[in-house]
C-alpha cells in the first residue's frame, strides 16, 4: 500500500532578528548619526582650543557639579579627548564626515551598495593622515593623536624616517589610483581637453552672428550654417560661393579662417641708454660701489661699553604709592565736587601717568584748572595735566615716581626697536611712560631744536644722540661738526676725528670752540650745500638717499665730480652764546640751511640753556619743527621752546618733552656718563681711520678776498677760462669754476681773487654768489684787451 503524501502546510513565517530596518526606523537611525556628526565635529573644534583647560575634568567626570569648558561640556571633553589625544588626532575628523554620510543614506533611503566602500576607504585615509602628521609634525603629538605617534614611532624603529617616507608616498599613490583613477595619461589628457575647450569657446565667439547690410535691409547671417571651407596653410581669407539665404538673396562674403598655430609673443626689453649699459657692466665686473670699503675692518662698538646702571631689573611697582597717589587724586576731585568715573595707572621709570574719565557732565577745563590744587595734595614736583589725551577719552595726570628709575643708554641701544628700527639716522632717546624705548629718525626731522635751564640733561641728550649714530652708523656714512663754545662739553670726540669728524681745510681742530671759526664753518657750511645741490641737478635726482643708491650702481662719473655723500650733522651745544657774540652772521647761514640742506643730507642740532625769544627767533623757530623741552624755570621759556606750557613742570635729571610739530611725548632721556663715552671713542678711535678728518670747502673771508691787486703776470693759466666760465653762467662763485674747470677749492678761490681785482666779478658778499660785472663774452673780451695795452 503506497503511502499517503502529506502536504507540507504552508507555516507563517516565524519573526525573528533581521538586519534591515523599516523606513520609518532608517529616518530614526540616520537622523541620529547625523546629530551625532556635529555633535562629534563641534566637540573636536572645541577640543582644540579648551583641551589644556578640561584635562583636570577628565578625572571629575562623574561629578555632576564639575564642568568642562568644552562646548558640549563633559561628553565633548570627554569623547575628543579618546579620539583626539588618544586616537587619531586631526585625521578624527573623517568620522563625523563618515557618520554624516551615512546618516544621510538612510534618512533619504539611498542605495547603501557603496557605503561600505566608503567607510574602508574612510578609515585608510584616517590612519595614513594620522601617521603622516606623526612623521612630519613629531615634535606636536597632538595633531597626529596618540595612535600616530606610535605607529610613526613603530615603524620608524624598523625602517628608519626614509623608510616611512616612502611608505606614505606608496600608500598616497595607492589611495589616489583606486579613489581619482590617477594617472600620468589621465593628466596629460586633463590638461590637453582644457586647451582645447579654450581654443573651442575662442573659436565660438568669432563666429557668432554677423549682420549684412543690404538695398533692402539688415540680414543676420549665422555663420554656424556655412559649411567648412578648407583653407591653404598659408592662407589666412577665402571668399565663400554664393551662397542663398532665407530671404532669397545672393550673399558674396569673404571669410576669415582661423589658423590653429601657437602664437609666440617675444618681450620687447625698453632700449637702455648706453651709460646705463656701461654702468650696468661694471656693476656685474666689480659690483656696486661701497663707500665703506676703506675701512671695511672697522668694528662697531659693543654693548659692553655701556654701564646698565642697575636699571637690569626693570621698573619696580610700588603698590602702596599707587593707591595712595590714586585716593588723594579722587578725594582732591571730589572736593570740588568732580566725580571719577574710572582711573587706571600707568608706571614709567620717571612718571606714572594716572588715566582718570570724569563722570558726565564735568567740564575738562575745571579739572585743568586744578592742577597747582593736585600738586599741593600730592606733596609732589611736577604735576602735569593733559586735558585731554590725544587720541583717548581720558584725562592724564602725570605724577612723579617717588624712586625714579634710571633708564640707561645701554639698555635702549640694545632694544629690539632700535636695533632693527630701518632709518637713515636712528636716534634713541630714551623711554616713554609705558616703558617703551623712543626711536626717531633724524632724517625725516630733519633738524632740532634743545633747550632747558643748566644741569636739566642738556649735554647728556647730545650724547645720547651722537652715541645713538656711532652704534648704528659708519664712518663713511655719517659726519659731524661739533661746536662747543664751553670748551669741556664735546672735546672727548677729539679722538674719533678721523672717522667721523668734518673741519675745515685750515683748522687744526675739528671741535671747534672759536666763534669766528664757528661763522667760517656756517658759511663753508652754505657753499657744501650749494655744490651737493648742483651734484643732485647733474644727476637729476632730487635727495641724497636717491643720488647716493645711483652713485653706488655706478651711473654716476666720478670724473664729472661725483662722489659718495655721507650725512653731516652740525651739533652746536651753546647757541645762546653765538647769537650774542656773533649775531646775525651766525643767524642767516643757519637759517639758510635749515631752510634748504634737508634734502642734501645736512642736518642740525642746536641746544641752548636759554630758550628766550632773542636767542630762538622766529625764523629759527620756523626751521626747527623737531623740539626737545628739558625742564625750565617759567612758563615763558616753555612756550617759547614749545609753543605750548609743560616744560616748567618737569622734574629735572632728563625729565623732558618732545614734540616733532604735533603730539608732546614725555620721556625719561637714556643716561649715558662721561667715562662711558670715553670708552666709546677710545674704541672707536684705536681703530684704523681716514688720512684726514672729512674736510669742508674752503671758505674766504670778506677780509681775505675783497681789494687785492694781482699783477697780470702771476694770473692763473686758467684765468681766463675762469672768465669765461663766470661771465657765460652770470655766476661769481669758486664752486662753479672748481666743478666747470675741475680745479681744487684753494685754486679757485685764488682764481676768484683776481677776478675780482681785474673787474669781472663783484667782492664778497657773504653767503650769496658774488656779483658779474661784465654781461657777455663780447665785453670780457674788451676788457682783457685793454688791460694788456
Amino acid at each position: 500500500m503506497a503511502k499517503k503524501r502529506t502536504k507540507s502546510k504552508p507555516t507563517s513565517a516565524k519573526k525573528g532578528f533581521s538586519l534591515k530596518l523599516s523606513k520609518q526606523n532608517k529616518i530614526i537611525l540616520g537622523s541620529l548619526l547625523i546629530v551625532l556628526s556635529i555633535a562629534l565635529f563641534f566637540s573636536f573644534m572645541s577640543y582644540y582650543f579648551t583641551w589644556q583647560e578640561d584635562q583636570s575634568m577628565l578625572s571629575e567626570f562623574s561629578d555632576r557639579n564639575a564642568e568642562a569648558s568644552n562646548l558640549l561640556n563633559k561628553f565633548g571633553a570627554g569623547i575628543s579627548h579618546f579620539f583626539m589625544y588618544q586616537g587619531f588626532g586631526l585625521a578624527s575628523f573623517t568620522f563625523p564626515l563618515l557618520l554624516a554620510i551615512t546618516g544621510l543614506y538612510l534618512f533619504l533611503g539611498l542605495n547603501s551598495k557603496g557605503l561600505v566602500s566608503k567607510w574602508i576607504w574612510g578609515l585608510t585615509g584616517v590612519i595614513w593622515i594620522s601617521v603622516a602628521l606623526g612623521f612630519f609634525a613629531y615634535e606636536q603629538p597632538l595633531l597626529g593623536g596618540l595612535i600616530g605617534y606610535e605607529m610613526n614611532d613603530f615603524l620608524q624603529d624598523y625602517t628608519g624616517k626614509i623608510g616611512v617616507f616612502l611608505l606614505l608616498i606608496f600608500v598616497l599613490i595607492i589611495i589616489l589610483v583606486q579613489l581619482f583613477n590617477f594617472s600620468p595619461e589621465g593628466i596629460a589628457h586633463f590638461f590637453r581637453s582644457q586647451r582645447q575647450n579654450l581654443k573651442s569657446d575662442l573659436k565660438k565667439e568669432k563666429s557668432k552672428a554677423k549682420i549684412l547690410t543690404t538695398d533692402e535691409g539688415s540680414i543676420e547671417l549665422n555663420m554656424d550654417t556655412v559649411a567648412p571651407i578648407v583653407v591653404d596653410t598659408y592662407t589666412h581669407k577665402k571668399d565663400i560661393p554664393p551662397l542663398e539665404n532665407e530671404a532669397g538673396l545672393d550673399v558674396n562674403l569673404p571669410q576669415e579662417e582661423e589658423i590653429d598655430i601657437d602664437l609666440k609673443v617675444e618681450k620687447i626689453t625698453e632700449e637702455k641708454e648706453e651709460k646705463d649699459i656701461k654702468a650696468d657692466k661694471l656693476v656685474k665686473d666689480f659690483g656696486e660701489f661701497d663707500p665703506k670699503l676703506e675701512l671695511g675692518n672697522y668694528k662697531f662698538p659693543p654693548l659692553e661699553l655701556l654701564e646698565p646702571h642697575g636699571a637690569s631689573g626693570g621698573i619696580t611697582i610700588n603698590q602702596e604709592e599707587l593707591e595712595e597717589n590714586k585716593n588723594k587724586i579722587v578725594s582732591t576731585l571730589k572736593n570740588y565736587k568732580i566725580g571719577i568715573a574710572q582711573i587706571k595707572a600707568t608706571i614709567g621709570p620717571t612718571v606714572t601717568l594716572y588715566e582718570i574719565v570724569p563722570e558726565a557732565g564735568v567740564r575738562i577745563s575745571k579739572i585743568k584748572n586744578l592742577e597747582d590744587d593736585i600738586a599741593l595734595s600730592l606733596a609732589a614736583l611736577g604735576i602735569r595735566i593733559i586735558a585731554p589725551i590725544p587720541g583717548k577719552g581720558t584725562i592724564g595726570i602725570e605724577v612723579p615716581n617717588k624712586n625714579a628709575t634710571i633708564v640707561s643708554m645701554r639698555s635702549v641701544i640694545a632694544s629690539n626697536k632700535f636695533q632693527k628700527a630701518e632709518m637713515e639716522l636712528p636716534i634713541a632717546f630714551g623711554k616713554t611712560i609705558s616703558n617703551e624705548t623712543f626711536v626717531v629718525d633724524l632724517a625725516k626731522m630733519p633738524h632740532m631744536l634743545m633747550a632747558g635751564a643748566t644741569g636739566q640733561g642738556k649735554s647728556v641728550g647730545l650724547n645720547a644722540v651722537i652715541t645713538s649714530l656711532l652704534y648704528k652708523k659708519h664712518p663713511a656714512e655719517v659726519k659731524f661738526i661739533l661746536v662747543d663754545p664751553k670748551k669741556v662739553e664735546l672735546t672727548l670726540y677729539n679722538k674719533i676725528e678721523r672717522h667721523f669728524l668734518a673741519k675745515l681745510p685750515d683748522s687744526d681742530e675739528a671741535i671747534i670752540t672759536d666763534n669766528t671759526k664757528v661763522i667760517n664753518t656756517l658759511n663753508s657750511l652754505c657753499i657744501e650745500m650749494d655744490n651737493r645741490y648742483e651734484l643732485l641737478k647733474l644727476a637729476m635726482v632730487r635727495n641724497i638717499k636717491e643720488y647716493n643708491v645711483k652713485f653706488k650702481s655706478r651711473k654716476l662719473n666720478p670724473n664729472d665730480g661725483h662722489k659718495f655723500l655721507p650725512y653731516i650733522v652740525l651739533v652746536i651745544d651753546e647757541f645762546a652764546d653765538l647769537i650774542m657774540t656773533a649775531g646775525k652772521e651766525v643767524e642767516t647761514p643757519i637759517a639758510r640751511l635749515a631752510q634748504l640742506a634737508r634734502a642734501i643730507g645736512i642736518h642740525l642740532i642746536i641746544a641752548t640753556q636759554r630758550p628766550s625769544v632773542n636767542v630762538i627767533t622766529g625764523i629759527i623757530k620756523a626751521n626747527f619743527p623737531a623740539r626737545i623741552a628739558f625742564r625750565v624755570t617759567s612758563k615763558i621759556d616753555s612756550r617759547t621752546i614749545l609753543d605750548a606750557q609743560g616744560a616748567d613742570q618737569l622734574i629735572g635729571r632728563g625729565d623732558m618733552l618732545f614734540t616733532q610739530g604735533n603730539d608732546v611725548t614725555r620721556l625719561q632721556c637714556a643716561f649715558v656718563d662721561t667715562p662711558e663715552v670715553g670708552k666709546i671713542t677710545e674704541y672707536i678711535g684705536s681703530q684704523r681711520a681716514y688720512p684726514d678728518a672729512h674736510l669742508l670747502p674752503e671758505y674766504v673771508g670778506e677780509e681775505s678776498g675783497t681789494g687785492i691787486d694781482y699783477d697780470i703776470s702771476d694770473r692763473d693759466a686758467m684765468f681766463r677760462d675762469a672768465a669765461e666760465v663766470i661771465v657765460t653762467a652770470q655766476q661769481g662763485s669758486a664752486s662753479l669754476i672748481q666743478r666747470k674747470l675741475k680745479l681744487g677749492y684753494n685754486r679757485a678761490g685764488r682764481i676768484i681773487d683776481q677776478l675780482e681785482a681785474a673787474g669781472i666779478v663783484g667782492p664778497f658778499e657773504g653767503s650769496k654768489a658774488r656779483q658779474v660785472l661784465v654781461p657777455d663774452i663780447l665785453s670780457l673780451e674788451q676788457l682783457l684787451q685793454n688791460e694788456t695795452k
